[in-house]
C-alpha cells in the first residue's frame, strides 16, 4: 500500500500542477496522501517532515534565489541584457543570427542573469534578427533554450544556477566542480545544439521557408496564470514582477553592462580556490554555528559573495540607468520568493515519501541500476526533474532522499564528490525539458509558438544534446575520474 500511495500522490501532484494548480497547496497534500496510505501519521508528516525538509532547503539556498532574481531584475531594468544582446547582434550580424541568439543567451545567464529576465529580452531580439536573415519563428525557442537553459545550466565551470549549487553542501564541492569534464559536457551541448539548428536551417531554406507571421505578443505570456504557477517551480524568477520596477530609457556601454556578468564569474573563482579555503574557519564546529564543516557551505557562500558583489557594481556603475532603483529592487526581491518557496515544497513532498518504509524498495532499485553509483544517481535525477518538471526540485529530491548513500559510495569505490555532483547537475538538466516544464511553457508562449511548431527542436538542444554530454562525462569520469 504504501508504494501505491507514493504513486498516487505524485501522479495527483503532476496532474494538478500541469493544469496550473499552485504546487504550495499540490505539494503538502499529495505528501499526506502517500502517508496515508502507508498509515504514518498526517500531522507529524507535514508539520516535522515536510516542513523540516522545506524549512532546510530555504535555509541553505535562498539567499541564492533573493540574489539571483535581484541581480536579474536589475541587469533588466538598467538596459543592461538588452545591451549585451544588441552588442552580439551588430557584431555578428545577420548572417550569423542563429549564433548571435545563442551566445547572447549563454552570457548573461553564464554572468548570473536569471533565464526568465533573459527570456523576455532574448525573445524581441530573435524576432529581429531571424526576421531579417529570413529563418522560420519556429526555431526561436529552441536557440533561445540553447543558450540559457543548457551547458550554462549544468555543465559550464562555476555556473552561479541553482541547479549547480545545489549538490554543493551534500557533496562539500563548489561551483567549479570537476571542470574539465564541465567543459567537455558544454562543448557537446553547445556542438551538437548549434550542428541540428543548422541543419534545420538549412532544410527550411531549400523548402523556401520564410520567416513567417509573427504570434501573440510576447509580454502577454507574464500575465498567465498557469504560465507563472509552471515557472515559478522550473527556475528562480516569478514571471509576474518582470514588468514591475521601471526600464531605463537608455542602455548603459557595453562595458559597463558586462562588467558586473565579469564580477560574478571572477569573484566565484576567487571565494571557491583562493579566499575561502585560506580563511580559518574553524568556529564553524561550534552548536551555534550548525557543527558544520567549511565544504558543507563554502560553495553558497561563493556564489553568494559573487552575486552580492556584482550587485553593488551594477548600481555603482549604472547608477543614471535606474531609474526606479528602490521599485526595481523590491521587483527583484519579490521574484524570489515564491519560486523557492515553490521548489521547497516539492523538496518537502520528496522528504516525506523518503521517510515511507515503501520508499526503501525504491532506493534499493535505484542502487541497483547497472552501470555503477553514476549511472543510477543521473537516471534518478532525470527521472525525478521529469517528472516534477524542475531540475532544481528534482534534484534536491534525489540528493536529499540519497545523497548520504551517494557519498558513502564514493568514500567506498574512491569516485570523487565532484564527479557525482557534475553527474547529477547535468543529470537534472536533461528531461526537465519535457512539455510540461515552466520554462518550456514561458518561452513557447513569449515566442507566440505551440509545442507542435517548435516542441521538436527545443527536444533536440535541450534534451538530446545534453544526454549525449551526461553519457560522455559518466563513460570520462568512470575511465579517468574527475578532472
Amino acid at each position: 500500500m504504501g508504494l501505491i500511495g507514493i504513486l498516487f500522490g505524485l501522479a495527483l501532484l503532476i496532474w494538478l500542477a500541469l493544469r496550473g494548480w499552485s504546487v504550495l497547496l499540490l505539494a503538502p497534500a499529495a505528501a499526506l496522501i502517500a502517508a496515508a496510505f502507508a498509515g504514518e501519521p498526517l500531522l507529524a508528516s507535514w508539520t516535522q517532515t515536510f516542513m523540516f525538509s522545506a524549512a532546510t532547503f530555504l535555509a541553505q539556498f535562498f539567499p541564492l534565489f533573493l540574489l539571483g532574481a535581484l541581480f536579474g531584475k536589475l541587469m533588466d531594468d538598467s538596459g543592461s541584457v538588452s545591451a549585451i544582446a544588441g552588442f552580439l547582434r551588430a557584431r555578428l550580424g545577420e548572417r550569423h543570427a542563429m549564433l548571435a541568439v545563442v551566445l547572447a543567451g549563454a552570457v548573461v545567464t553564464y554572468g548570473g542573469v536569471s533565464l526568465f529576465v533573459a527570456f523576455f529580452v532574448l525573445v524581441p531580439m530573435a524576432q529581429e534578427v531571424f526576421r531579417a536573415a529570413a529563418i522560420p519563428r519556429r526555431l526561436m525557442p529552441a536557440a533561445i533554450a540553447l543558450g540559457t537553459s543548457t551547458f550554462t545550466m549544468s555543465a559550464l565551470p562555476g555556473t552561479p544556477a541553482i541547479q549547480n549549487a545545489i549538490p554543493m553542501p551534500f557533496f562539500g564541492t563548489t561551483p567549479f566542480a570537476a571542470p574539465g569534464l564541465g567543459i567537455i559536457a558544454s562543448a557537446i551541448m553547445l556542438g551538437f545544439g548549434l550542428w541540428w539548428l543548422a541543419r534545420a536551417e538549412r532544410a527550411a531554406r531549400r523548402r523556401g521557408e520564410g520567416y513567417g507571421a509573427d504570434g501573440a505578443a510576447a509580454p502577454s505570456a507574464a500575465d498567465d496564470l498557469r504560465v507563472r504557477e509552471l515557472a515559478t517551480t522550473a527556475r528562480e524568477f516569478d514571471p509576474a514582477e518582470i514588468h514591475r520596477g521601471r526600464h531605463s530609457e537608455t542602455a548603459p556601454s557595453i562595458v559597463r553592462a558586462a562588467l558586473p556578468l565579469v564580477v560574478v564569474i571572477g569573484v566565484n573563482l576567487l571565494m571557491s580556490l583562493l579566499v575561502l579555503p585560506r580563511l580559518d574557519f574553524a568556529f564553524l564546529a561550534e552548536e551555534r554555528w550548525g557543527a558544520i564543516s567549511l565544504p558543507a557551505v563554502a560553495g553558497v557562500w561563493s556564489v553568494v559573495t559573487a552575486l552580492a558583489c556584482a550587485i553593488a557594481t551594477l548600481i555603482a556603475v549604472n547608477w543614471r540607468h535606474l531609474p526606479a532603483k528602490r521599485a526595481s529592487m523590491d521587483a527583484g526581491a519579490n521574484a524570489s520568493v515564491l519560486p523557492a518557496v515553490s521548489v521547497a515544497s516539492l523538496v518537502g513532498f520528496g522528504a516525506v515519501v523518503a521517510a515511507l518504509p515503501a520508499f526503501d524498495a525504491v532506493r534499493d532499485w535505484v542502487l541497483s541500476i547497472e552501470g555503477g553509483p553514476l549511472v543510477s544517481l543521473a537516471v534518478a535525477t532525470n527521472v525525478l526533474a521529469a517528472l516534477t518538471g524542475s531540475a532544481s526540485g528534482g534534484l534536491t529530491i534525489a540528493l536529499d532522499a540519497l545523497g548520504t548513500t551517494y557519498m558513502q559510495i564514493a568514500a567506498q569505490t574512491g569516485i570523487n564528490p565532484a564527479l557525482m555532483h557534475r553527474v547529477a547537475v547535468i543529470g537534472s538538466g536533461t528531461l526537465d525539458s519535457l512539455p510540461h516544464n515552466g520554462a518550456v511553457v514561458t518561452l513557447l508562449a513569449l515566442c507566440g509558438l505551440s509545442h507542435r511548431e517548435s516542441y521538436v527542436d527545443i527536444v533536440m538542444v535541450a534534451i538530446v544534446g545534453a544526454i549525449i554530454a551526461l553519457v560522455a562525462v559518466i563513460m570520462l569520469g568512470s575511465a579517468l575520474g574527475s578532472f
